[in-house]
């Protein structure tokens, strides 16, 4: 699937999402608030019937009911046709009921079916009569929502502020029904119509984003031709950082300053070597003692080992640093793995008097090139022993990290120096290397290069700090299996 093709549809699904949602949550608020408006009104037009009652309470605190039941007797003379936007209401649906300070209904305006009955435990009326807002909603199907009317009471008081009677207000939400359904449509299409306008926008912005990406790939495919294209002007964008990386890959392969930058290093490196063993050699020419001599063939044969410990690890490490991944990926047992470096190190430790210990966790395996884990394994393990003093500790641990992506933690720890303040941004730079503190002799400066090397190809990560207690920690962090 292209590039482009997935923008789109992975930017119609989240508009679309957000639309749905977004519309869903305004039609399912879209009816409450119908219904709040409306029991506004009705809180209104009870308070102004209690008023309206209020005014003509008798001295023995009888409640003037006839002139509602002569108000409603008017009603259906009055002719009624209102259009009030898609509805339109020829006939009055408010109910009013009046209850005394009992809660008997002393007045029904529908037709009085109800005079007589007990609503004193109507919240309602149940409320009102106990000084607090009364109101309610009943559905008169309770298996329907739609079929539910809403109650709104206020108390008619006696002159003296004492309750005389509450009367309450109805209304069937059948209209409110049908206002939501218009509205509901309203919303829908407005919906549909704002997310194809976004969809729209997000197709020119889907070949806005991957024009520029088609032509760093025709940039690219020239280059693999064996063009030499001018780079694509892209801007100062991220698009414009990949073209640019893109080019300077492009040098790099072609090899030239990867050569001059190596070629240039290896020469400065060589030089010191090279010029002792030139002066070993012409002192030689000389008459001297024989023990004089035995020790300028030992410097001799001490600086062409370094000479060629230093061409070998350049080779490897330029062998690293051009590759783009592993050749051949195995499972590595990693208790193994350092079972066999312990062999290969326990002369070296002997030679200084280190003790060892080892504590891995069983079953503990890597993904990867064995030769090459075991080749970052004895760099660290070199490194270790180099700067721990005579009789110390040298400690292995390895553990298993579970989590969404399985790990392994392995710490090298030592009891040496540790690392001095100027030198621990540049341990893993190329030639750099700090004086051994029993020989006072520098490495070659690439041991740590190729661990750091090694580890980019396993993506993991390597970091070396100093212990609270003294010492070193390299930390090495790799992926499990």
């Amino acid at each position: 699937m292209r590039l482009r093709t997935r923008l789109v549809l992975g930017f119609l699904l989240l508009t679309g999402s957000g639309f749905y949602f977004l519309v869903n949550w305004i039609l399912n608020d879209l009816r409450p608030r119908y219904l709040e408006t409306s029991e506004e009104n009705l809180i209104d037009s009870a308070n102004l019937l209690a008023a309206l009652l209020e005014g003509g309470l008798g001295a023995d605190g009888k409640i003037p009911v006839e002139m509602l039941r002569a108000a409603y007797q008017r009603v259906p003379g009055r002719p009624l046709q209102a259009k009030v936007y898609d509805l339109t209401k020829t006939r009055m649906d408010v109910r009013v009921y009046v209850t005394d300070t009992a809660g008997q209904v002393i007045f029904d305006s529908d037709g009085g079916k109800d005079e007589g009955k007990d609503y004193s435990r109507w919240r309602d009326v149940y409320l009102t009569l106990r000084g607090s807002y009364g109101a309610r909603t009943t559905r008169v199907d309770p298996k329907v929502p739609t079929t539910s009317v809403m109650y709104v009471a206020a108390p008619i008081r006696k002159p003296g502020g004492a309750m005389a009677g509450v009367v309450t207000v109805s209304k069937p939400s059948n209209s409110i029904n049908l206002f939501v359904q218009a509205a509901r449509g309203k919303i829908v299409l407005a919906g549909v119509i704002a997310a194809l306008a976004v969809a729209m926008a997000g197709m020119v912005l889907s070949a806005f984003i991957t024009h520029p990406i088609q032509r760093l790939t025709a940039y690219a495919r020239a280059v693999r031709d064996g063009k030499r294209p001018p780079p694509p002007a892209l801007g100062r964008s991220e698009i414009g950082e990949m073209g640019r990386a893109f080019e300077e890959m492009r040098e790099a392969l072609e090899g030239k300053k990867y050569v001059e930058e190596y070629v240039h290093t290896l020469t400065h490196e060589l030089k010191s070597p090279i010029s002792s063993v030139r002066g070993a050699a012409e002192l030689l020419m000389e008459e001297m003692p024989p023990e004089r001599r035995a020790g300028f063939l030992g410097n001799i044969r001490s600086e062409t080992d370094r000479m060629q410990s230093l061409v070998d690890r350049m080779l490897d490490l330029s062998g690293l640093e051009s590759r783009r991944g592993l050749l051949e990926v195995e499972r590595v047992d990693f208790p193994a793995l350092a079972a066999e470096a312990r062999a290969r190190m326990d002369a070296a430790l002997a030679r200084k008097g280190l003790r060892w210990e080892i504590e891995v966790d069983a079953g503990l395996s890597l993904p990867g090139e064995r030769f090459l884990l075991q080749q970052a394994l004895l760099n660290l393990l070199e490194n270790a022993l180099s700067f721990s003093p005579q009789g110390g500790l040298v400690r292995v641990r390895a553990q298993r990290v579970d989590g969404p992506r399985p790990m392994a933690r392995i710490e090298i720890t030592d009891d040496g120096p540790g690392l001095p303040e100027y030198a621990q941004t540049r341990v893993f730079d190329k030639f750099y290397s700090l004086q051994r503190p029993d020989t006072g002799r520098k490495s070659s400066g690439l041991g740590l290069t190729i661990v750091q090397e090694i580890t980019r190809l396993h993506q993991g990560t390597i970091r070396l700090e100093n212990r609270a207690e003294g010492g070193l920690r390299a930390e090495w962090i790799l992926p499990a299996v």
